[in-house]
């Protein structure tokens, strides 16, 4: 199989150390020119959702593509969906195996119904009203946190390698990743969020299905309907629906 052309006007910055690609490459944004990807190899101070970190061995893929989007803040976060969405992808076609790949909302991949892949958004302001992104991806490549580390009832963690034998490098991870986000990028922007929405719940974990979603103290019950045009996950309860905008979802 032919390796994917890399992106054109996408920069490519291979990092050998770095504490967090997030943090690195917003401390660049003013500096650069236009979009650009950074990999870390090793991250000393990676981070996850609500802060917590991210453990970072070698061999894993710790990568962030940092842009400056021009619409409006609640719809630049919708980009999440088009990083999962390019994240099946790249693991589709490096695996060959569709069926074992999931999205779990808001921000997760799946695999073999275990957590691979984790995407988190961070932006920080560039002046008259305008943002830089940045989108942050970690896969467990050859390894995963230990299950004793894992919040109870959460999603345990797997690795590409364990569950499938195969071996990829961050480097070939990225190769893959870099063009199927192009892809996923260029249909947002000409087409805006319906497309990326039908394409994430033809993929999506546990749909039709009960499930929890956690917002701070409160944890609600209820049938995971679908996700709304603006990304909510929708929950079906006793009461009726509701939109919910952010939340922890266990299964």
């Amino acid at each position: 199989m032919a390796k994917p052309e890399w992106p054109k006007a996408v920069a490519r910055h291979v990092l050998a150390t770095v504490d967090s690609t997030n943090a690195h490459a917003l401390r660049l944004a003013p500096s650069l020119a236009g979009p650009a990807w950074f990999l870390g190899l090793e991250q000393t101070a990676g981070r996850g959702r609500r802060a917590r970190p991210w453990i970072s061995p070698r061999g894993n893929l710790y990568a962030t593509l940092l842009m400056q989007p021009t619409e409006p803040p609640e719809q630049i976060a919708l980009r999440s969906f088009a990083a999962a969405l390019a994240l099946r992808d790249s693991f589709v076609a490096l695996t060959g195996l569709p069926a074992a790949f999931a999205l779990k909302w808001p921000n997760d991949v799946l695999l073999n119904g275990g957590k691979v892949a984790g995407i988190l958004l961070e932006s920080s302001s560039c002046g008259r009203g305008g943002f830089h992104l940045a989108i942050g991806v970690g896969v467990n490549l050859i390894g995963a946190p230990d299950a004793s580390v894992v919040e109870p009832g959460a999603t345990l963690p797997v690795s590409l390698l364990a569950e499938t034998g195969l071996r990829v490098t961050p480097e070939a991870f990225l190769d893959a990743l870099a063009p199927a986000y192009a892809v996923w990028e260029a249909v947002f922007v000409n087409e805006g969020f319906a497309p990326l929405r039908q394409e994430w719940l033809a993929h999506a974990a546990r749909l039709g299905e009960t499930i929890r979603a956690r917002t701070g103290t409160q944890t609600r019950e209820g049938v995971f309907e679908s996700i709304d045009p603006a990304g909510n996950l929708i929950l079906r309860m006793s009461s009726g629906a509701v939109a919910i905008p952010a939340a922890e979802v266990f299964f």
